[in-house]
């Protein structure tokens, strides 16, 4: 059939809004391990329907973050360490082709921005905002994903690296988090000076290097279900 002329433009899914929102919520520990998930309350907390609670939960249940269990429906996922160990193999392996593919083409600007994002990165560590640290480390590899251009690794990554992200509050708000930070300024040296197959390995070598910790991830203020 022709294009109709008027237009109509596509507006972002509200699914994948309220993903993110839910994602977010596991992550920061608002929704915590082992508890029960209700679509009707998770509408009524998001301002939703059903509906695209009930798609975003199935695109959770496949990256990890949440399971059914029969006869309690849909809880959030407990911290798995065979998940972790798996995401951790793939979310690594993907930032690493991503990094060989980019240290090539990376500009003085894209430089500039990881260094601002890892300074970002240091001062939230400082003033113990994690949900903070955390979106500035997510600013500082997406430089290089955006200068790899490879859409298929960042789907892969936008997929699993969610479980990873729940180790990584762990990391961030203890003294191995400042170790975070020199792993960074390492990573620009090695892109700054060319050094792909360098960068690729400590890329790989950092994912890989995540560890559990017992204690569960401080609530934040935000508001949930109850």
């Amino acid at each position: 059939m022709p294009i109709p002329a008027e237009s109509n433009p596509v507006r972002p899914l509200l699914r994948d809004a309220v993903r993110d929102r839910l994602r977010d919520a596991i992550v920061n520990g608002t929704l915590a391990p082992d508890e029960q998930l209700r679509d009707a309350d998770l509408a009524a907390w998001l301002g939703v329907s059903r509906t695209p609670v009930r798609e975003a939960l199935l695109e959770l249940a496949r990256a990890g973050l949440v399971r059914a269990v029969p006869g309690r429906s849909t809880v959030v996922a407990p911290i798995d360490p065979a998940a972790v160990r798996d995401a951790q193999a793939v979310v690594g392996a993907m930032h690493a082709l991503a990094l060989r593919a980019a240290t090539p083409r990376f500009t003085a600007d894209d430089l500039q921005r990881m260094r601002s994002a890892n300074e970002r990165f240091r001062t939230a560590r400082t003033d113990g905002d994690l949900d903070a640290a955390l979106a500035a480390d997510a600013e500082f590899h997406a430089v290089a994903l955006e200068r790899a251009g490879n859409a298929a690794a960042s789907a892969v990554i936008a997929q699993y690296e969610p479980v990873l992200h729940r180790v990584e509050r762990f990391r961030f708000g203890s003294a191995e988090g400042e170790e975070s930070v020199r792993r960074h300024a390492q990573l620009i040296e090695l892109c700054a000076a060319g050094d792909a197959t360098g960068a690729a390995a400590l890329a790989e070598q950092t994912w890989q290097s995540l560890r559990l910790d017992p204690s569960p991830p401080t609530p934040t203020h935000e508001g949930r279900p109850e």
